[in-house]
């Protein structure tokens, strides 16, 4: 972990004031390195979320329940998750890994009698998964039929050239 500069164009010592120092991955940090919205952007409502001030970024990310990528639906989301790089090879693989190892858990019905306790595979395993990156609230209706046009579309240019 790394510490981020949320605003790296602010001056002298509000650069260093507490409130603009966020816990990053050096992936996540160094693929925001010194970016920060342009007036244009901000105008077209674009901006990094503040994991301060926006504990839920569910309004803005979800994660797409077949590729396991996250999209951004709100112009600071898609700005979030494009400048972040949020859709990374390795990010994205452990966000599969973890929706897969989360379905096997919970699929799994089991009945454990008062005096007894989870396997210790299951336990283990439950505990492996909580490291992981924390569940993101899956695309669904209108955005997951819009997404996944686009995806189609998208393939098919690919495919024509």
């Amino acid at each position: 972990m790394e510490v981020d500069h949320f605003n790296p164009n602010k001056k002298n010592d509000w650069l260093q004031d507490y409130a603009n120092l966020f816990l990053a991955t050096r992936h996540c940090n160094g693929a925001k390195h010194n970016r920060w919205p342009s007036n244009k952007d901000r105008q077209l409502g674009a901006r990094f979320l503040n994991c301060c001030k926006e504990t839920d970024y569910g309004v803005h990310i979800f994660e797409d329940p077949d590729t396991h990528e996250v999209v951004g639906i709100t112009p600071e989301g898609k700005y979030h998750v494009r400048n972040c790089d949020l859709n990374a090879p390795h990010l994205v693989e452990e966000r599969a890994e973890r929706a897969n190892l989360w379905r096997l858990l919970e699929e799994k019905p089991m009945r454990v009698k008062s005096d007894w306790s989870l396997p210790v595979q299951f336990q283990e395993l439950k505990v492996v998964v909580e490291k992981m990156i924390p569940k993101i609230t899956y695309l669904f209706g209108e955005h997951l039929e819009k997404h996944r046009a686009l995806k189609k579309a998208l393939a098919a240019l690919k495919a024509n050239e």
